[in-house]
């Protein structure tokens, strides 16, 4: 009889999902990566604030009329018949974010992913008001003084104007902007419109606030899934394990393991002319057993690094590629007069010390695809329908057959005018219709944005007419700028 085996459970050291989380004080760093994020914060959110209030044609440049049923985007109005073309929208932007991905690895959330952009105004909010890393903490961990309640209230009082502002320009791409600030000027919101403004407000306030990196370590599925888009040529950052242990403290000007280990080897060892060693490091060791490597262990990467994690663990999912820890790093290495890229860009291969390849089956698909659908998005946008013809034909009878010995077919023709222009058309059967004439009206106005039903007879005299008859309509505006045929069919008795 086979024995049981004892399992012992064993609490994780590790975090923990049902325990509070420390708070996490990023320090602040210059650098040329952070200088880059400074510059993706005020391009984006620029945008998004001050786009809501571009005009173009006498309307918003931008907004999404969902009672109206109209987005207008710079000059083009989209229609609900054109949900096909948002949808092609959001595949292409799908498929940009797994090609930037296996490129460059996580380029969305480091740079321009709202989470990421929102905490950094945050920060730069709470660095005003509270001070510098160690002031935050000191702050934080002291008691409630006078100070300390006026620095607290004015970093609330801007995150929540913040917030409220953020709230208001989004549902100002939903309703028109300046309809909305009327409103808030004299308070007289709908109950939606006030609704989504402190929800949205709330959220920002939220997530950009207090949840911060919690938001990307557990509630974003893109750091879930994202490690299968990534190969061994995708651009992570890592720290160079090889040159930088055993890591460990010293003085400035004590030479690192990078320069003697390029002292100690011989010229065959160095890269082409420059005469620098190999910058994957993957063959290089230390000279001795007490030579340490060039991390010195000051834990930079870790106090700047957004999520809290240590960077020279390896790639961990709580990494959004921000490069914080590359500029904290290279600082370090500056100062310490040691080569610059202890930590930084670069790949699996690259460090193995073969060789990058940035054209590869999977980047080729993604870009082929991806060409493909821009090419066939910018096309169809460009020669959608101005008017969208439907002819439908009568349900409860085929035909009628007059007292004259005619025959008649009913229709209803739909008319949607896709234009923001009064539409005049004229409605005509091709010229190889003889024995078919059109009984009533043959001219309709059509206002902008709107659908007509119109009815419709066609008329065959006797004997013109035997059976099924395939027909074409065609409507056409005065200045046979619309045109568009429209195929039907008329019935009549079959010959006897």
């Amino acid at each position: 009889m086979s024995r049981p085996i004892p399992l012992t459970v064993v609490q994780d050291p590790g975090e923990s999902l049902y325990a509070a989380q420390p708070k996490i004080y990023p320090r602040e760093i210059d650098g040329r990566f952070a200088r880059l994020r400074i510059v993706a914060v005020f391009v984006l959110l620029g945008l998004f604030y001050l786009l809501p209030w571009v005009r173009w044609d006498g309307h918003q440049a931008v907004l999404f009329d969902l009672p109206a049923r109209k987005f207008y985007v710079f000059g083009l109005t989209f229609w609900p018949q054109d949900f096909f073309w948002l949808a092609c929208l959001l595949i292409i932007a799908a498929i940009t974010l797994f090609f930037f991905t296996a490129l460059a690895g996580r380029l969305w959330c480091g740079y321009a992913c709202p989470q990421t952009v929102w905490t950094e105004v945050f920060l730069w909010i709470e660095r005003l008001c509270e001070g510098r890393r160690n002031q935050r903490i000191k702050l934080d961990g002291g008691k409630w003084t006078r100070e300390k309640i006026l620095r607290k209230s004015a970093k609330q009082f801007l995150w929540i104007t913040l917030s409220l502002w953020t709230g208001f320009t989004f549902v100002g791409f939903f309703t028109p902007i300046l309809d909305l600030g009327h409103a808030a000027a004299s308070l007289s919101f709908s109950g939606w419109e006030g609704f989504w403004i402190v929800f949205y407000g709330f959220a920002t306030y939220g997530n950009a606030g207090y949840m911060r990196e919690q938001v990307c370590k557990y509630m974003c599925p893109y750091a879930r899934f994202q490690s299968a888009m990534f190969d061994h040529d995708t651009l992570i950052i890592s720290y160079d394990e090889a040159r930088g242990e055993p890591r460990g403290h010293r003085k400035r000007g004590v030479p690192s393991v990078l320069a003697i280990s390029t002292l100690a080897a011989p010229p065959s060892a160095l890269d082409g002319d420059s005469g620098s060693p190999s910058a994957s490091g993957a063959s290089r060791s230390p000279p001795s057993a007490n030579a340490l490597g060039d991390c010195i262990a000051c834990d930079a990467c870790v106090q700047v690094c957004p999520t809290g994690i240590d960077i020279r663990d390896g790639l961990q999912i709580e990494c959004i590629a921000c490069a914080a820890c590359i500029d904290a790093c290279d600082s370090v290495m500056d100062k310490m007069a040691y080569p610059r890229g202890l930590i930084r860009y670069t790949t699996e291969s690259l460090l193995s010390g073969r060789v990058r390849r940035i054209v590869r089956p999977r980047t080729a698909i993604y870009a082929t695809i991806l060409t493909a659908l821009i090419v066939a998005f910018a096309w169809g946008v460009t020669h959608r329908a101005a008017l969208i013809v439907d002819v439908l034909h009568d349900r409860n009878a085929l035909y009628r057959e007059m007292s004259d010995g005619g025959i008649e077919n009913g229709y209803t023709l739909k008319l949607v005018n896709k234009t923001d222009l009064v539409q005049n058309l004229s409605i005509a059967l091709e010229d190889d219709e003889p024995a078919l004439r059109i009984v009533g009206k043959t001219r309709v106005t059509v206002e902008p944005g709107q659908v007509a039903n119109v009815p419709l007879t066609l008329r065959a005299d006797r004997d013109g007419i035997k059976g099924r008859r395939r027909v074409e309509l065609l409507v056409r505006n005065d200045d046979d700028s619309i045109h568009v045929e429209h195929k039907s069919e008329f019935f009549a008795p079959e010959e006897k």
